[in-house]
């Protein structure tokens, strides 16, 4: 077998992350025509019977390295969330934001300028190895940042970042 190299074997986890993330979450409302209303919540038929929920859900998938486990927050626009492997343990942890944290991220998500934040405005690429990898998925898009010495972190999603890992099981930063 013939050794990738470094900057191909991060390609290859940032893409292998990015699809689990499609494979594995219900879609998000917003692009799309999905005819849903900017903050609706309601859930519409989307392709293939898949749900399509509004624009004020977000998830957070997150890996430490190559092989690391991969960790996912789904947060509701009810503020209910379910952490899957957040200790990378595989187990499956539940519970609220505050009604005041709720509200903050509500805000969060719709700022305008995560549009600008996202992987694809920024032509993100990943450029540590073993770092840990933290992508939000929210209704502007995926927005992906590193646990790397020097880099720089979108503004609009490091504050929604923050509150997640304040107010959930979630870690901002490798352990």
């Amino acid at each position: 077998m013939m050794a990738l190299p470094w900057s191909r074997l991060a390609s290859l986890s940032a893409a292998a992350l990015l699809a689990v993330v499609l494979s594995g979450c219900a879609p998000f409302g917003g692009e799309g025509g999905s005819g849903t209303q900017p903050g609706s919540a309601v859930a519409e038929p989307g392709a293939n019977g898949a749900a399509i929920t509004g624009k004020n859900r977000v998830s957070l998938l997150q890996n430490e390295g190559t092989d690391g486990p991969l960790r996912t927050l789904t947060v509701e626009p009810d503020g209910r969330w379910e952490c899957i492997n957040c200790a990378g343990d595989g187990v499956t942890s539940t519970g609220a934001l505050s009604e005041e944290h709720r509200e903050r991220l509500q805000k969060m998500l719709a700022n305008p300028s995560l549009a600008n934040e996202t992987d694809e405005a920024r032509g993100y690429k990943v450029a540590c190895i073993g770092a840990l990898t933290s992508s939000l998925l929210t209704s502007a898009g995926l927005i992906t940042s590193q646990d790397c010495p020097g880099e720089i972190r979108p503004p609009a999603a490091e504050e929604i970042l923050l509150l997640l890992t304040q107010n959930t099981p979630a870690e901002l930063t490798s352990r």
